[in-house]
């Protein structure tokens, strides 16, 4: 398949702004792709080589990247490194260079989309000495046979920069439409990939054979499955409406730690995240453990890595985990700041998938798996059965006690759902007596330029909550307070990595920003109350015509939130039910004041 068809559909969307003309371009393209590289092609779209949890980066530095566009061009660097000032990406400096100069090989050899990947492939794959020559041979020798057009994506992917817009939602989309014309599809190819975290495979099993063998996809040892997540709620009253008036519930402990999914083969051990990446060396000590400690051929566990004072065994704050985030040390992070592993459910057993049995008989299965544990790097996460309001507020106070964020309340007979949200399980934090329930996971998308002693760096920044429904990302506030100088620093560098140059197709924000993001990164905010808005399109209509919600005195907490998705944040449908909790508890209270 010639590159230049994937330049074509590539320039035609980044044009757009518009998620169904987005949708349209990908359809075609997907039409266009033989089958038997049509799983290269979606990781591509997606700027990668392979699914997340594979691990492969391509890995090539600035400089390198740069010596690689003066090779074939023989411009020289300090021009290069001029150009690149003015554009801020390599790939546009990678075409503006290109076309300066013309095509460089007289007989260049055609690049196609196969060449392009099984070098990218390449690339990512070299360590050890002289794999920097190497790497700069490698990418030489396609930019010396590329137009400027096609030399300006394969630079985007090298450095990570391609940013179409295309989500996960978007791809399912489109691959419904593209091979069976009908988009209610969608459903199956989401469980598909909802158990197998691949939309390569589900794309290549669907172009070549059919809807019908994307069906056959089941879970899998070492490619993790997608989490299932809870809705939250507001009042132990609350928790035990949603619980479908059962008798009695699960309660669990909810940790404030990093929620990991443990896969474990007779001589292996995989961690990875919520994001589903592979995180296995942050917590090397947790592995090793797992693999000693847990007597089990096949197993995949969840979990939430909990940092702990080592003198006394208390739970220490979130953000104390992202010492562990590092790629050299690691022995000494170990050392100095040491978690434990609090198990809460088992998705797979020898074999065996477990995610259709109840709660209750899962729980019952890690409790069997681990009954011989005597070690307290692993641990079965705090649990009891609460049949009332009283039984869920006494746990609450233990929870809160031990140093927890909350309760996670259960159904018993729910089953494991992957990729859901629903209220099978429900989250209720400490925080259920404030104005706001809880604090908010909100994406940045956009942001104004600061002044006074924040010129140079961000002085608001425009966020946003999940629409899962439309897979829109839709504005509920700015952010301005909560941000120390070092915060404003960190920030500044990983936003600057998800600059784009209009507003993103997945955006949608009635208000202008000096500055648009890819919406990629999830902080950490909370409220005094949420209010009607004009200007703000986070549940637009849904409670007054030609209003949105937005928070009053929204304040980041302090944590970035780099264990979650975008399409993990706080949703539109919960920003909703929260502001309807909220304006039930003032009438309350107004009634209270008037009797």
């Amino acid at each position: 398949m010639d590159f230049s068809i994937l330049v074509d559909a590539f320039e035609e969307m980044e044009q757009t702004s518009s998620r169904l003309a987005l949708t349209d371009h990908l359809v075609s393209l997907l039409r266009k792709t033989p089958t038997n590289i049509i799983d290269r092609v979606v990781y591509l779209i997606q700027g990668k080589l392979y699914p997340d949890y594979e691990g492969i980066e391509l890995g090539l530095a600035q400089k390198l990247a740069i010596q690689a566009i003066s090779l074939p061009t023989g411009v020289d660097i300090n021009t290069i490194e001029e150009v690149y000032r003015k554009t801020g990406d390599l790939g546009d400096t990678a075409a503006e260079i290109m076309k300066s100069k013309g095509q460089t090989t007289l007989f260049a050899e055609k690049i196609t989309v196969e060449r392009v990947y099984l070098t990218l492939d390449k690339i990512a794959r070299l360590s050890g000495k002289r794999s920097q020559e190497a790497k700069l041979r490698l990418v030489g020798s396609l930019l010396s046979d590329a137009t400027a057009r096609e030399s300006r994506y394969i630079m985007k992917f090298i450095m990570g920069t391609l940013r179409l817009g295309i989500g996960d939602y978007t791809v399912l989309d489109a691959l419904a439409l593209a091979f069976t014309g009908n988009k209610s599809n969608k459903y199956t190819l989401e469980v598909a990939y909802n158990v197998s975290s691949d939309l390569g495979t589900v794309a290549k099993l669907l172009a070549t054979s059919g809807i019908g063998s994307v069906t056959k996809i089941r879970i899998t040892l070492y490619k993790p499955v997608r989490p299932m997540l809870a809705e939250r709620v507001r009042t132990p009253e609350e928790a035990m409406e949603r619980m479908l008036k059962d008798k009695s519930a699960g309660a669990e402990f909810k940790l404030d730690g990093e929620r990991v999914q443990i896969h474990k083969g007779k001589d292996r051990v995989d961690l990875f995240s919520r994001r589903l990446e592979k995180i296995t060396a942050h917590y090397p000590d947790v592995s090793d453990v797992v693999q000693k400690l847990v007597e089990a051929n096949e197993i995949i566990l969840e979990g939430e890595v909990v940092a702990i004072n080592a003198q006394t065994d208390e739970y220490l704050p979130f953000q104390e985990l992202m010492h562990r985030r590092r790629k050299y040390g690691i022995k000494e992070a170990v050392e100095e700041y040491p978690v434990v592993i609090n198990l809460f459910d088992v998705l797979y057993f020898n074999g065996e998938d477990k995610t259709s049995l109840t709660y209750l008989q899962r729980r019952k299965l890690i409790e069997q798996i681990t009954a011989g544990l005597k070690n307290q790097k692993v641990r079965v996460v705090s649990q009891c059965i609460v049949k009332n309001i009283k039984d869920i507020e006494k746990f609450m106070a233990s929870a809160i006690e031990h140093g927890c964020e909350g309760v996670m309340i259960k159904q018993l007979a729910s089953t494991y759902r992957a990729g859901a949200r629903e209220f099978a399980w429900v989250k209720l934090k400490r925080e259920y007596k404030s104005d706001i329930a809880d604090t908010l996971d909100l994406v940045i998308v956009g942001a104004l330029y600061g002044r006074g002693r924040r010129v140079g760096k961000y002085g608001a920044l425009l966020v946003a909550v999940y629409d899962s429904k439309a897979d829109m990302f839709r504005s509920v506030s700015k952010v301005g307070t909560g941000f120390t100088d070092l915060h404003l620093e960190q920030l500044y560098k990983s936003l600057e990595e998800t600059r784009v140059s209009h507003k993103h197709p997945r955006v949608n924000a009635g208000m202008q920003m000096d500055v648009w993001f890819e919406p990629e990164i999830v902080i950490e905010v909370s409220a005094s109350e949420i209010t009607l808005s004009p200007s703000h399109t986070a549940g637009m209509n849904s409670i007054r015509e030609k209003y949105g919600l937005a928070l009053r005195f929204p304040k980041f907490t302090g944590k970035v939130r780099i264990d979650k998705k975008p399409e993990d944040a706080t949703t539109v449908e919960e920003l909703i039910s929260m502001y309807k909790r909220q304006m039930k508890a003032i009438k309350v209270e107004e009634t209270k004041k008037h009797q």
